[in-house]
């Protein structure tokens, strides 16, 4: 028997309401690009979940006697809740979702939440869905979808993060080459945050995206029961939409942060000049081209000490510029492409091994291809650590030993699982592994200590700075760790041989036959020899 659809509400009310959603988003398909639906459904999200948070305050000044002060800013900004005025809250909004007004009623309530909220200034669309010439009809049926939407209705759950969550992914997913500027795979992000373990100190992106570093971060203190009050947030971010993306991103999550005053380019307008963060995590753009002139930034004193970084690829411009901001005991852990870790174009060579001399590599990880939506390519992991030694109170803290002119190399190419036809993603369990690695190579306790660590065929290997200078500076783990040990099948070599050497026969029998077949195919067709 033929399986009932299953109702969108149905599903809405079951808490499967990403996919409606997504449905919901594509009927706007031919009438704004694809690019922009994140911009409509966040922004949508975004009031939703303010606006529910705004009404359970409400109600609960009521509820406990305080209805004087329902109409006071201060009674919701205690409580970290965004005030609303009435043409700002989405019952208004739903009221009038048939207007045909209803786009520039949109615009209207979000320029009045940031004004009335400075935390959330140059956050929100400016006159944005008033620019987009939507029918009304098609932005009320998205209207109702995110009506039916409880934000707030299990306190337990993180239901908008979770909606931004698979949005900026399915999105990434979607817009293909370019998309993902905003949105580095959830799995790439966990990986980094269980290697670096930020607990506690400035925690830095220059390129975040859509904060996703950062709010892994969070998720990360709060899943080791620690408290999100010991870190402070810092970030940049070049694109203005990405920019209010992350704003909102971390706004809905209650993070409070230091993103600067406006969307700019990090190398040319730096906004944390003086910042010296305990830890960077960052996935900078791969293989950004053109990125100054040859003129500008020469001497910038970002890379004092190393060759200035060329114009043709900023991947090095990148790493000087984390180096720069690390603390004395900081760690950074970032995205690269693999070629990274092996060019000598244009001086990137000498500036590797400068920085390999100067014994600030703690971790290179090579990770398996297919993990970005937007990219084929494999990438790399680096881990730079400005007190190998272990010589600050922070290092001796946490229980690290001293690595100096040590480096681990894992080679994670064959670790993940296909989670669709072209995408993997690390599982849980693979986090784990690899974190447990490199936590044990730093002598932590909680990973059994250094006696918890051996080198593995095929896998990891702690190497000297010898034994990267005789690989001629090259950073790619595949040349250190060597290959892993075979397993005996146990069966024996001329048994194996005989019956790979028949099934060769045999295919080379079938292949003559083939060629025979459509040479007379060819001849029927008047294409003879």
């Amino acid at each position: 028997m033929a399986k009932t659809p299953a109702n969108k509400n149905d599903n809405i009310k079951d808490g499967r309401f990403e996919e409606a959603l997504w449905d919901a988003a594509n009927k706007l398909r031919g009438s704004v690009e694809s690019s922009e639906y994140k911009h409509i459904v966040l922004s949508l999200i975004f009031l939703k979940f303010i606006s529910d948070t705004f009404e359970q305050q409400r109600q609960k000044l009521i509820d406990t006697g305080y209805e004087k002060h329902i109409d006071m800013v201060q009674a919701y900004t205690k409580d970290n809740v965004f005030y609303l005025p009435e043409e700002s809250r989405w019952s208004f909004i739903q009221q009038n979702a048939k207007q045909e007004d209803i786009a520039l009623k949109i615009d209207t309530a979000l320029s009045t939440i940031e004004k009335t909220n400075q935390s959330l200034k140059g956050a929100l669309p400016d006159n944005y869905f008033s620019r987009l010439g939507l029918t009304a009809s098609k932005l009320a049926a998205l209207i109702d979808v995110v009506n039916n939407i409880d934000t707030i209705g299990n306190p337990e759950e993180d239901t908008v993060g979770r909606v931004y969550e698979y949005f900026l992914g399915k999105f990434a997913a979607t817009e293909g080459k370019g998309g993902g500027e905003f949105y580095t795979p959830k799995s790439v992000v966990n990986l980094i945050a269980e290697m670096l373990e930020p607990y506690q100190g400035k925690i830095y992106d220059p390129c975040c995206g859509s904060g996703g570093m950062f709010v892994q971060s969070i998720k990360f203190i709060e899943s080791h029961h620690g408290n999100t009050k010991d870190v402070s947030i810092y970030g940049q971010e070049y694109t203005s939409t990405t920019y209010k993306l992350a704003k909102m991103n971390l706004a809905i999550r209650g993070i409070s942060s230091n993103l600067g005053d406006v969307a700019a380019d990090t190398f040319f307008k730096d906004q944390h000049e003086n910042l010296k963060a305990d830890f960077i995590m960052a996935n900078p753009p791969f293989n950004q081209k053109d990125w100054r002139a040859s003129d500008e930034l020469v001497d910038d004193p970002r890379w004092a000490g190393y060759p200035t970084p060329p114009t043709g690829n900023a991947n090095y411009a990148w790493i000087l510029h984390m180096i720069s901001k690390l603390s004395e005991h900081g760690t950074a852990g970032f995205v690269l492409a693999n070629g990274s870790m092996s060019t000598t174009t244009s001086g990137e060579g000498e500036i590797r091994q400068q920085i390999i001399e100067n014994d600030l590599v703690d971790c290179m990880i090579a990770l398996p291809g297919q993990l970005f939506y937007t990219t084929q390519i494999p990438v790399c992991l680096w881990f730079i650590s400005k007190d190998k030694q272990a010589k600050s109170a922070h290092s001796q803290a946490r229980g690290l030993r001293n690595r100096s002119g040590e480096t681990l190399f894992i080679d994670a190419r064959a670790i993940g699982s296909m989670i669709s036809r072209t995408n993997k993603e690390l599982t849980k369990d693979d986090i784990e592994a690899i974190a447990k690695t490199y936590h044990a190579w730093r002598g932590e306790k909680e990973a059994g200590g250094y006696e918890a660590y051996s080198d593995e065929a095929g896998y990891c290997k702690s190497a000297t700075l010898d034994d990267i200078k005789a690989n001629d500076y090259v950073l790619t783990p595949g040349r250190y760790v060597g290959a892993a040990a075979i397993e005996d099948d146990g069966i024996p070599f001329e048994a194996k041989m005989l019956e790979l050497s028949q099934t060769l026969y045999a295919q080379m029998q079938e292949s003559s036959s083939l060629d025979t077949t459509i040479r007379q195919n060819l001849e029927v067709l008047g294409y003879g020899e």
